[in-house]
Order: structure tokens, then sequence, then C-alpha cells
């Protein structure tokens, strides 16, 4: 359910938003963490892991805080965790970047006064 621009997963009896001083018992959470078989969930870590997610996705610093409904830039910064798989995408985009200016330079006509592959690039990886 959509509710002042915000999706809504729990909801009360009357239809109103959980708060989070009877989020727990009016969403069952303890008997839906055991009939998952999960311990030592709380609920806020669903919202680090999607906001998480969503940072790694590519979301902006902006979006993350629009998603979040904060105003600081240090609490959506708090999502953005430094990870193997966006140190080799970095890794592999220098790297194509290298490449790219190798092909460029080969093209390029020779002088007899030529440096050779000084100012060329040097892979990342």
């Amino acid at each position: 359910m959509w509710t002042d621009g915000h999706l809504s997963v729990f909801l009360g009896k009357r239809g109103a938003f959980l708060r989070g001083s009877n989020f727990r018992r009016e969403a069952k959470w303890s008997d839906a963490l055991k009939e998952m078989g999960v311990q030592g969930l709380h609920f806020h870590d669903l919202r680090h892991t999607g906001n998480t997610l969503a940072a790694q996705s590519g979301a902006s610093l902006a979006d993350l805080k629009a998603r979040m409904g904060h105003d600081s830039d240090w609490a959506a910064l708090i999502y953005q965790h430094a990870t193997r798989d966006a140190d080799q995408k970095i890794a592999d985009a220098l790297s194509a970047r290298v490449e790219a200016e190798r092909k460029k330079a080969k093209k390029k006509p020779k002088r007899g006064d030529d440096d050779g592959t000084a100012g060329v690039l040097v892979p990342a990886s």
C-alpha cells in the first residue's frame, strides 16, 4: 500500500502505519522470525540491507537520502560500504580506459622524435 509517497508493508488492524512502540507486537515479528527459522534479526536490519543494496546498485547520495527520508549526507553515507565487487568494477573500468587509450595511441601516426610509450596509461589490474 502506498501512503504519503512511501510503500507500507506493515500496517495495523485499521490500516495505519505501525510505529516502533507497537510494531513488534502488532506485526508478530517474533512469530514471523520463528516461522522463517531466523534468529536475531531486527527490523532495522532490513532497512540497513535495503539501503546498502540500493547504494551498491549505483544510487546517488541524493537518491539514498530521499529513499531514507534523511536530510543528512552523513546518514546516507553509512550505507555506502566499500565492497570487493565495487573495487573490481572500478579496476575493470580503469583497465578498459587504459586499453582504449592504448588503441588510440597505436592509431596515431609516428613521428621521428617519438618518446615511445610516454604518456600512455598503465593497466590497473
